[in-house]
């Protein structure tokens, strides 16, 4: 049964009460106070966590001009990687698949051909030994291997996931370095960052993420950078969905009280104009907190965006100069392997991105410029992602179909079904 229309009206009459007790006007001076107070060097437990790289400005691109720009790197490489999902079996075996692909703009179909697939088990039996050597299919296009994760008790279907996914992505960015020439941009973080947050879920995934195997997968994250910083080549990631809230939680550490559920939010705040905003200054930077106004219409004809920033809390606290990186080898200096990062907003779409890049290659100005124009230039064009992420964000998908058809071999395989709960037959996951 749906709602009826009383029913509907009812809820929607709830808003009333809700916006009564939100005075956003605050919300914008708060953030604007943020930006011109805190964000320059924001503290967490006597360490800078958030300082700028260089200038500290809130910028904006009229988005037609960025469209048309002239790109500052010709060949762009995307590589992702997707996943069937942690599947349960009645036999105690949890799974999850992942295949990643790596795309060209232009494109390179002898390229895509090439996947990396990696399936990950956990068992319940601790006698059991799933692990096997990396072997290759269709004529050496395609390297696979099985990964038997380490024993848990809880969190099963977290660890397969976060393991399938990274080991098959980082393995596959490694194996393909060298078709890179100019930039390689990957689908999400530069590093395995879920990994990095065990330690705060829980504490037998902390020691869990310093066991050999999940160090491994960490450990191709660290040679990719330092494969890149060899050659030369700028790598760097494009977060479609961010979601940390270093910011806001170190905000709160320092007693203020953000009203933001994370960083995005704050950053959307920062970044969305409105028809009352004051113009710009002569920088082309937006302006002030103080100008910062919800009242009016979006400007929706210039994207907006930051300048770069350090970030060496949350997630990204493992990989910073003053951390030991789960105690894994760093060739270089440990400050250029720090991620940094500057955010993009499109008012088309009301979307906030996050651009990450190692240290190595943002503290070089020059590569810095061109990275943000390179990712204006295509967020203007496509209204979303760059179009060597979108291609291999389609490359690597495991469609619905295809998830299903992969779980029951599974389950032929196993000789055992797969443990259903009542919303996998209530959103047509299995078949009453």
């Amino acid at each position: 049964m749906t709602l009826d229309p009383i029913h509907v009206e009812n809820i929607a009459r709830l808003a009333y009460g809700i916006a009564s007790d939100v005075d956003t006007t605050d919300h914008d001076d708060l953030a604007g106070t943020v930006w011109d107070e805190w964000l320059p060097d924001l503290r967490r437990d006597g360490r800078t966590v958030i300082e700028p790289v260089d200038d500290h400005e809130r910028r904006r691109a009229p988005i037609d001009d960025a469209a048309l720009a002239e790109r500052p790197f010709e060949t762009v490489h995307g590589l992702d990687s997707g996943t069937i999902n942690p599947t349960t079996f009645k036999n105690g075996l949890v799974v999850d698949v992942a295949h990643a692909a790596m795309a060209s703009e232009p494109t390179d179909l002898d390229l895509h051909r090439d996947r990396t697939i990696v399936a990950t088990v956990h068992a319940g039996d601790s006698t059991a030994d799933f692990d096997g050597d990396w072997t290759e299919r269709d004529e050496g296009h395609t390297r696979q291997r099985v990964l038997h994760a380490p024993r848990v008790n809880r969190y099963a279907e977290g660890v397969v996931h976060a393991l399938a996914l990274y080991l098959a992505e980082g393995t596959h960015a490694l194996e393909h370095a060298d078709r890179v020439d100019e930039l390689l941009v990957l689908d999400g973080p530069i590093y395995p960052k879920e990994l990095f947050t065990w330690d705060d879920r829980n504490p037998e995934l902390g020691a869990l993420a310093r066991e050999a195997k999940p160090r491994a997968v960490v450990e191709n994250y660290v040679r990719l950078v330092e494969r890149f910083v060899e050659r030369d080549v700028p790598l760097v990631g494009f977060v479609k969905n961010p979601s940390s809230g270093t910011i806001v939680r170190a905000l709160a550490g320092n007693g203020v009280e953000p009203p933001w559920p994370d960083d995005t939010a704050l950053f959307t705040r920062l970044l969305e104009r409105r028809a009352a905003d004051g113009p710009a200054d002569a920088s082309g930077a937006g302006g002030s907190g103080a100008d910062l106004d919800a009242s009016g219409d979006r400007v929706d004809d210039e994207l907006t965006f930051t300048t770069w920033f350090h970030s060496r809390g949350g997630a990204d606290e493992t990989m910073a100069a003053d951390r030991d990186a789960l105690g894994i080898d760093r060739e270089f200096d440990p400050e250029l392997y720090e991620p940094t990062f500057m955010i993009l907003y499109d008012p088309r779409t009301d979307v906030t991105y996050k651009l990450e890049a190692p240290y190595a290659f943002i503290r070089d100005g020059d590569v810095r410029e061109r990275l943000t124009r390179q990712v204006l230039a295509d967020v203007a064009a496509s209204r979303g992602p760059p179009a060597a992420v979108a291609k291999a964000d389609e490359l690597a998908r495991i469609a619905a179909t295809e998830k299903s058809a992969l779980r029951r071999a599974f389950e032929d395989r196993f000789d055992s079904e797969q443990q259903s709960t009542y919303d996998d037959h209530r959103w047509g996951k299995t078949p009453l």
